[in-house]
């Protein structure tokens, strides 16, 4: 499935600082779900999603180090909204949680893993593992959304599933500008590096939330086909001069 970029390559990032800019607004104008309604959750759901929302609560501090690093301002902006972002899905997960009478956990191994791989290296390797989460988020999120019977689940899945779908082409985007000046042969060798990750994430992620997704009527093998097709656009995207 291929992903593409909606937004023109004009050397900046000011087309994707305001598609943030309105994305904010439109979540002030929506305002919350109807949190009183309550949530009624599988507790492998509830599970899942515990997880889910450590991953997604990060201040994002050692990303944006390294955004003003590179030294450009309307990016280093965008980005921010962006990490913004993912707080709200954090704050979205954790109402939704203590809708179903849940509390949120303070960690989770996976979590400190993905963290640590980021950070690694530098901007492009950290924005590259961190869209292997985007993109397994896509078919999480669209899976929680179409398959549990729980109206608000399936609302603040929406709504985070809505974000992602703009997220991956903005890191896309700027992927694919890193890259323009690799040779074809460095191209090649991050691409393998870059399936082998993600590899190893669907084995985890399957494993790790495999009876939320099958309670939300989606096979570890369909997820995974799903993720992997997502994936396969981006790779095109962002390796393709």
């Amino acid at each position: 499935m291929a992903m593409t970029t909606t937004v023109e390559d004009t050397g900046d990032f000011t087309a994707w600082l305001r598609d943030f800019e309105g994305a904010a607004l439109l979540r002030s104008t929506w305002g919350d779900p109807d949190w009183n309604a309550g949530a009624r959750l599988e507790p492998a759901l509830v599970r899942s999603l515990q997880r889910f929302q450590v991953g997604e609560d990060g201040d994002g501090a050692r990303l944006m180090d390294k955004v003003r690093r590179a030294g450009d301002p309307v990016y280093a902006e965008a980005v921010r909204l962006f990490v913004a972002e993912e707080r709200e899905h954090a704050r979205l997960l954790r109402r939704l949680l203590e809708a179903a009478g849940a509390a949120t956990i303070s960690g989770h191994w996976t979590d400190t893993a993905f963290v640590r791989l980021r950070r690694l290296l530098g901007l492009r390797t950290e924005l590259m593992v961190l869209m292997l989460a985007e993109v397994v988020a896509l078919g999480y999120y669209r899976a929680v959304r179409d398959g549990v019977r729980d109206l608000l689940a399936s609302e603040v899945a929406g709504r985070i599933l809505a974000d992602e779908l703009r997220h991956v082409p903005f890191h896309c985007d700027r992927l694919r500008r890193s890259f323009r000046s690799s040779s074809r042969l460095s191209r090649a060798i991050a691409s393998a590096l870059w399936w082998s990750l993600l590899a190893g994430a669907l084995a985890v992620v399957t494993l790790d939330h495999g009876d939320a997704l099958r309670g939300a009527g989606v096979s570890r093998t369909a997820f995974a086909r799903e993720v992997v097709g997502y994936f396969r656009g981006v790779v095109a995207e962002v390796m393709t001069r």
